[in-house]
This record gives C-alpha cells, structure tokens and sequence, in this order.
C-alpha cells in the first residue's frame, strides 16, 4: 500500500488550507493509500541559519521537528503540500520547512515521490497559481514527480477560495479540484510501486 504525506503550511491548525488537504487525504485513502497529515503550524521547525553543516555531513545541526518530518517525508510514497496564499506565495511555516530541506535535496531523498499542491487564496483569482508555482518549483528542485488535479478541471493542482475559517468547505471547485489531487498522487504512487 502507497503512503501519502498531506502538509499542512498554514499557522491555523483547522482552517480553510487545512480541510483542503484533509479532502485530498480521504480521496487518497478512497483511492488506496495509507495517509498521514503533518501540520507545520504546530511544528518546531528553526529559520535555516546557513551554516551548511548539512552539506559537509547531510544532515542538519537544527534538532527540532525537521529531523522527524524528514524521515516520514523520505519514507512516504506521495506528497500533496498545501499553503494559505500570503502576498503570492506560501506562509513562512511552509518556507521554514522549504529552506530547511537542504539534508533531504543533498541525497535526493524525495526523488520520485509523486506530489502535488494545494493553495487557498481570498479569491478565485487570489495568488493560488503563484503559491501552488512556488511549491512546485521547490518540488522540482528535490527531483520529485509532479502532478496536477487531472481531468476534468486541469488546474496546478488544488486551488481552494477562503476567507473566514470554514467558508472553503462551500467552495466546490476547491472540493473537487483537492479531491483530484489526491486521486492522481495515489494513482501516480501505485504504478510507480508495480
């Protein structure tokens, strides 16, 4: 069975980004996967301080909760990373973990993990393309394989509208578009595992 990581990049534990990941996390499950939900809200996670020890050992000299989210990111099968949309891109949560990765990019330990992105923005039009491109590009970076929600909607991956605490859980192509993402990362995961 394939295992599928949600990340949660939002400072609110239960909000608007946080349901999003959690509607492509049972679509995953529908679809066959093992899940696990990691919030970087409630992580201990420490700004890199360039000191690149991690590029003479490959590993990081911060000992917080990056040791931990790493080794479950390494060992899982799919990754669907999600972030509230700050001024067009992602939260400082989701950037800490980003520039944090360095021990996970210096072996390529996320090589092949099928991932995708969800973002929540104030609008239908509210940066969701620019923070979903951000995740992408860090996905691409560590050689990770990436995929959209697929048919019928195509988008860069789950693109949900928020505001209030609650109000995506009315957003039907914020719903539908999560929901194909899980499903494609799962089923991406499964032929890569045969």
């Amino acid at each position: 069975m394939v295992k599928i990581i949600g990340m949660i990049g939002s400072p609110r534990e239960d909000g608007n980004t946080s349901f999003l990941v959690k509607t492509a996390l049972k679509s995953a499950e529908d679809a066959g996967a093992e899940t696990e939900l990691i919030n970087l809200g409630s992580a201990e996670i420490e700004p890199c301080v360039a000191c690149d020890i991690c590029k003479a050992t490959g590993e990081c000299a911060i000992y917080d909760d990056m040791r931990e989210i790493s080794e479950k990111l390494a060992g899982a099968d799919g990754i669907i990373m999600g972030s509230p949309v700050y001024f067009g891109g992602v939260t400082s949560q989701m950037k800490m973990f980003m520039d944090r990765s360095r021990p996970l990019r210096a072996s390529f330990k996320l090589r092949d993990k099928v991932c995708g992105a969800i973002a929540v923005g104030a609008s239908r039009n509210g940066g969701q393309e620019t923070t979903i491109s951000s995740i992408h590009e860090f996905l691409l970076i560590q050689d990770a394989i990436i995929v959209g929600d697929g048919a019928p909607a195509a988008h860069y991956g789950g693109t949900g509208v928020g505001g209030p605490v609650g109000s995506t859980e009315n957003d039907e192509v914020g719903i539908e578009t999560s929901k194909n993402l899980g499903k494609r990362v799962t089923e991406l995961a499964k032929k890569l595992e045969e």
